[in-house]
């Protein structure tokens, strides 16, 4: 009888480990490089624009509803499908899709969608630039401005706000405007934020005003991003 006991005891124990062990790994496999827990605050928009990525490749990875909506807590791939092959077809499949769209708008209201129209860019604010774009360095994926604090800024093109806040480090008060599928454009160090989530602005629209850098000096850090990718602004902003 002691014998059984002992067997039936041993067999808890083991049931017990196991059950722990799952626990363990199911609690766990989803943490690390290429992975991304929603924190409260954050949105779709922000936290593409933290890893360089197009926010339309966190919709298809994480199979996130077309109202773009996340959760504090939920877990997103920041990694596509491995080899490229299947990205590719995806990238293929979007760009057929958002086509599609277009003829779709075209049909029932007679003009295309605005997101779809050419960009037309204009100066965020007066100021002498102050560095060149360079890609392999994170201060430099955009350029930077200088001015007098409180300094008007405006929106360079038509469009929506899709972030308002400070909780991506090192940016400070950030602005993020969506222009169309393809852009979006970002302004820093803010020191006072006008506008929030969710607005459509027009160019030339006053949105902030500028603030200090984190080395204190007065300026303001503009980028543009291009299907997710930072790209040279002096590229696209008018000749001046």
């Amino acid at each position: 009888m002691k014998a059984v006991i002992r067997i039936l005891k041993l067999a808890l124990i083991l049931s017990m480990l196991t059950a722990c062990g799952t626990t363990s790994q199911s609690a766990h496999r989803n943490v690390g490089p290429g992975w991304y827990t929603v924190k409260s605050g954050d949105t779709l928009y922000a936290i593409a624009w933290r890893y360089g990525l197009d926010y339309e490749q966190l919709v298809r990875w994480n199979n996130i509803p077309s109202n773009y909506v996340i959760q504090p807590g939920q877990q997103l791939k920041l990694l596509g499908p491995a080899g490229g092959k299947a990205e590719a077809k995806s990238n293929q499949q979007t760009q057929s899709t958002k086509q599609s769209k277009t003829t779709s708008q075209k049909k029932s209201s007679g003009s295309t969608a605005s997101y779809n129209k050419p960009v037309q860019w204009r100066w965020p604010t007066e100021g002498k630039v102050l560095n060149t774009f360079a890609l392999n360095k994170l201060s430099q994926r955009g350029i930077d401005i200088a001015g007098n604090l409180g300094q008007p800024v405006h929106a360079v093109a038509d469009g929506k706000v899709v972030y308002s806040g400070n909780g991506l480090a090192g940016y400070g008060n950030l602005i993020i405007i969506k222009h169309s599928d393809t852009y979006l454009s970002a302004y820093a160090y803010n020191q006072q934020r006008l506008v929030s989530e969710g607005m459509k602005v027009k160019a030339g629209k006053v949105i902030s005003k500028m603030g200090r850098s984190n080395n204190g000096s007065t300026r303001l850090h503009f980028e543009i991003r291009k299907n997710g990718k930072p790209v040279d602004p002096l590229k696209y902003l008018p000749k001046r």
